[in-house]
């Protein structure tokens, strides 16, 4: 119903935004180009998508961040030509920079500015990294279960199996003692094995406090670097400002280990690189199971090398225990460090091309009143 001004109410309560911060606001990496084709705005979602700040994208040909043969190319043209937004789903965009990614791209006109036309990306949605993390916690939480099985049911009688193998030594012949040490070696095996799974079968809270997340860092890169990453070149990209993480030094320092661990197995032996990465992302959070709570995620740490990349059939197991790429592997530690992240209500991911894999996890930062947020 109109007002005495003659507008509606909705008019009337209208106050002037600001479309910048509105595109500011969206999760969406948005880009705009001229007719040109050289991007003249971005917003912050575009520049973490494109690992660069608007500055430096500022005026660049769009050919300088997609390969000339794109179909993304095309798309432009159309929506200049019939002057309405046109859509491709399911788009595999490959560059130097962002690696090989899945994406949606919506593409339409500024009508303002002939010519110009705005780039609307969509990668895998939150949602669904979310749904992969609960697979993640679900694998972490049957091997918690497997632990506590192995432990009773095997590792005890493993025990007498090894006694009575050691009995039998004493009165057997050369020939016969060569197989009871072999019983009591391959007991000594499993036992070993059963032993590593006793993390996951601890039910005992962890203390938790504020931690620097860049100590945590340095201290697994020192390891590395005086052990098994000697070959290996570190770079460092931190966000110096970024808040403490609510969370356990020690079992950070375990995680971020087995990531550099991994990482460092990946990469050639000659020019073998392995980047650390530090940042923080709004608009990120996470349901807490069994409340209606929302546990915010938004300090992201990454860990990328520039290996071979994870074998495709096995992306989607990667968490799973007991599966690894390594002749001599268990495939407990990306187990281990799921359930570690998920202690601490984060979440952990990864992106696996050729030449490029990078591990995230994204973790809560520390509240004023000392709680995870």
């Amino acid at each position: 119903m109109p007002t005495s001004s003659g507008l509606r109410p909705l008019e009337a309560a209208r106050i002037p935004i600001d479309p910048e911060a509105v595109l500011a606001a969206l999760a969406t990496p948005v880009i705009v180009v001229d007719d040109e084709d050289r991007i003249r705005l971005v917003n912050p979602a575009a520049e973490q998508f494109f690992d660069a700040g608007a500055s430096v994208l500022a005026g660049v040909a769009l050919s300088e961040l997609v390969p000339s043969d794109s179909p993304i190319f095309a798309l432009v043209e159309q929506a200049r030509l019939s002057h309405g937004t046109v859509s491709e789903f399911g788009m595999h965009l490959e560059t130097p920079r962002l690696g090989q990614r899945l994406v949606s791209l919506s593409v339409g006109p500024v009508v303002e500015r002939p010519g110009h036309v705005v780039l609307s990306f969509h990668e895998l949605s939150l949602a669904q990294k979310i749904d992969r993390q609960l697979t993640h916690r679900h694998a972490a939480r049957s091997v918690t279960g497997m632990a506590a099985i192995l432990a009773h049911e095997v590792k005890n009688p493993l025990s007498g199996i090894r006694g009575a193998a050691q009995l039998l030594e004493q009165t057997a012949n050369e020939a016969d003692q060569e197989l009871t040490r072999l019983i009591c070696d391959e007991a000594d095996r499993i036992v070993a094995l059963v032993d590593r799974m006793d993390v996951f079968s601890d039910p005992h809270p962890f203390e938790q406090d504020a931690v620097n997340i860049h100590e945590v860092l340095e201290r697994a890169r020192k390891v590395a670097q005086n052990g098994f990453g000697r070959h290996v070149r570190f770079i460092e990209e931190y966000d110096p400002s970024l808040p403490p993480v609510r969370g356990n030094r020690d079992r950070l320092v375990q995680v971020f280990l087995n990531l550099i661990k991994n990482a460092a197995e990946a990469v050639p032996d000659e020019g073998g690189e392995i980047t650390l990465t530090t940042a923080y992302q709004h608009g990120i959070r996470l349901a807490v199971p069994g409340s209606d709570s929302r546990v915010h995620l938004p300090l992201v740490v990454s860990v990328q090398d520039n290996g071979d990349g994870i074998p495709e059939d096995l992306q989607q197991h990667l968490f799973d225990p007991f599966v690894t790429t390594k002749r001599n592997g268990t495939g407990l530690g990306l187990a281990l460090v799921a359930k570690i992240i998920g202690d601490h209500g984060g979440v952990i991911e990864f992106d696996s091309q050729p030449r490029r894999t990078i591990f995230r996890a994204l973790l809560p930062m520390v509240t004023r009143d000392g709680a995870a947020e």
